[in-house]
């Protein structure tokens, strides 16, 4: 039988994956004053069985200020990169799946509480709360607080993070880096034309807007001149004289030329204005806008639930790979379950080879 397109390796450079299934960032908010913890070696050691072809670290800070929440991931530190390498010495130990790290800055929307604690923004003055930083001062919703718009010194010190970041990257080895771009975070604030008033050169025409995520990209594509360097984005806020997925195509096309091999299309986030046709796949369409105008390797997510849903995103061609993000949280083994229904291969550990069902005694690739 032929092997089905979910499950047909993929070469990225010099990042080799074993299929087309990667495991998109989750935020844990499970750190202190930015380390890692032991909860994440549970979570990134439980995934890194999964089967999948590459694991993504969380959202992870390149500033405190930068942190969605106080309990968020950073790397801005020798404290915060001990923590993460203690970590991955965890990890690696029992798998050798690639791994990758989201580098963000959660702009206007950091100085959060615990989702399970609300995920209200917390007022400057609060404890665990501070001030939070935007391309313009102009607030995330009604009841959150009016950021301060960065200078252009503040620009250097953000750019500058995102570097630093990158180059701590390096030094854990690590695979493969995404800059995040999406979900109202800052480079997405300088995006859309909701959150970036500016009068500058960083503001008003789209080249402008641009600018600086562009900056930062190169920033972290000189930093981390080894790996692969992704970037996510939103592929449209939803909402009415926002950002629009012809000009994610636009961005995605000026980070192609600057040496972006992958881009990970997602969606919203950057206003509670949004209107989002949530169902089965609905980000899918702005992944195959990207997919047609460009030459690079592109992630779909979002709703992507089942096997053929996903064998059908593949083969299409409307995106190179799958990410899976809440789907493989419930389900941390959706690899195996997915390998099954299409009849595939998967990579499991020793440990776990007698589980395999016996009708799918093919199913269990060991490895070496």
């Amino acid at each position: 039988m032929n092997t089905p397109h979910l499950f047909t390796p993929l070469r990225i450079g010099d990042l080799e994956l074993a299929n087309r299934i990667v495991i998109a960032p989750m935020c844990q908010y499970s750190a202190v004053n930015g380390c890692m913890t032991d909860w994440h070696v549970i979570h990134l050691g439980h995934l890194a069985l999964s089967g999948a072809a590459l694991l993504t670290i969380e959202a992870t800070a390149v500033l405190p200020e930068g942190r969605i929440t106080y309990a968020d991931v950073g790397l801005w530190s020798d404290e915060t990169e001990g923590a993460i390498a203690r970590t991955l010495e965890s990890v690696r130990r029992w798998s050798d799946m690639p791994i990758a790290i989201q580098l963000a800055h959660a702009g206007r929307k950091a100085s959060g509480e615990v989702p399970w604690r609300g995920g209200h923004q917390l007022a400057p003055t609060a404890p665990n709360g501070w001030q939070t930083e935007a391309p313009s001062a102009v607030r995330f919703a009604p009841d959150s607080y009016v950021p301060v718009a960065l200078d252009r010194a503040g620009l250097r010190r953000v750019r500058a993070a995102f570097a630093e970041s990158a180059q701590r990257a390096a030094r854990l080895e690590l695979d493969a880096v995404q800059v995040h771009a999406a979900h109202g975070y800052l480079l997405h604030e300088f995006l859309s034309p909701l959150s970036n008033q500016r009068s500058d050169e960083y503001g008003g025409s789209l080249e402008n807007r641009m600018r600086f995520p562009l900056d930062v990209f190169e920033a972290v594509r000189d930093a981390f001149p080894e790996g692969t360097v992704s970037v996510r984005v939103s592929g449209t806020d939803w909402a009415e004289g926002g950002w629009e997925i012809e000009q994610t195509v636009a961005f995605a096309q000026a980070l192609e030329a600057r040496g972006c091999t992958v881009i990970h299309v997602s969606s919203g986030g950057l206003t509670p204005a949004q209107q989002i046709p949530v169902g089965p796949g609905y980000q899918v369409p702005l992944a195959r806008e990207v997919k047609r105008a460009t030459s690079l390797a592109v992630v779909a997510v979002g709703l992507i639930t089942d096997a053929t849903q996903a064998e059908a995103v593949i083969a299409t061609g409307d995106a190179d790979l799958i990410g899976l993000a809440r789907a493989i949280l419930y389900d941390p083994r959706w690899p195996w379950h997915a390998a099954a229904e299409l009849g595939a291969r998967v990579k499991a550990p020793p440990q776990y080879l007698r589980s395999q069902p016996r009708q799918y005694r093919e199913l269990f690739d060991p490895g070496e």
